[in-house]
């Protein structure tokens, strides 16, 4: 293990202690209310003190999250192959998915609650359709970027279309698909998180909007941040499968970073 590597690893814990030292020395040096931005040791305070209702609400959240995300992992598979392997279909459906995704989806919770009731389902749907777009999205890119020599290559060795996308195409798309995970899981805290402020029982949503209504400042910022490990925790275990699963796609420098 090299010094580089060591840096490297200890460069987000460092960067991330020392903006919450500068957090608590900038509230007490400019005497900032703790109802405007409560200092961190106040909020860790709360946090511990809170210990059982974060866990729980966290729990519900993480739930709903990986539920709609692993839906949108099936559909937005689906879809993209399909997107990526007709240009007629890529013509009908990629308008209509962009128009769809263009229409904030917190206008979508009051359909979904009317639809459903109050409770988890419409968390785990506003997590799917928030989270599948960028699925669809780099799993046809992966497929309609496929070099036309290539193509041509393996068509004259008489290679089928379906033989050239199981052998070459999806294969080849992998780097994308795994890439586009990393994002979609997070937009499905989003997508959750919102569903839950809007219309729910139960989870960090719900918690952040009775703590704000109870004036629990401090409380709110520390969902806030339970929110945060959740969705970096997600992220790293995405990135880890993405190295592994795709480690032939990336340069030697950054693979071993």
């Amino acid at each position: 293990m090299t010094r580089t590597w060591w840096i490297e690893r200890l460069a987000p814990w460092v960067f991330t202690l020392g903006l919450f030292l500068v957090w608590e020395v900038s509230c007490h040096v400019f005497d900032v209310p703790r109802f405007v931005l409560p200092p961190p040791s106040l909020v860790f305070q709360e946090m511990w003190y809170f210990r059982s209702a974060i866990w729980n609400n966290s729990l519900v959240t993480l739930w709903t999250t990986l539920a709609g995300f692993f839906m949108a992992v099936v559909f937005g598979l689906i879809l993209g192959i399909a997107v990526g392997w007709s240009r007629t279909i890529y013509a009908a459906l990629y308008p209509v998915m962009v128009g769809f995704n263009a229409i904030p989806k917190v206008a979508v919770v009051p359909i979904l609650v009317l639809w459903f009731g109050i409770g988890e389902v419409p968390a785990i749907l506003t997590a799917f359709l928030i989270s599948f777009f960028p699925i669809v999205v780099n799993v046809a890119t992966g497929l309609a970027t496929m070099e036309p020599e290539m193509e041509d290559v393996l068509r004259a060795l008489g290679a089928k279309k379906m033989d050239i996308m199981l052998k070459v195409g999806i294969p080849r798309s992998l780097p994308y698909f795994f890439a586009s995970l990393k994002v979609a899981i997070t937009l499905a805290f989003v997508g959750s998180v919102v569903s839950e402020t809007v219309a729910a029982n139960r989870g960090i949503g719900h918690m952040l909007l009775a703590a704000q209504a109870n004036f629990e400042v401090p409380l709110v910022f520390g969902g806030l941040i339970a929110l945060a490990v959740l969705g970096i925790g997600m992220y790293a275990i995405f990135a880890v499968l993405e190295r592994r699963m795709t480690g032939w796609a990336f340069r030697s420098g950054l693979n071993n970073a």
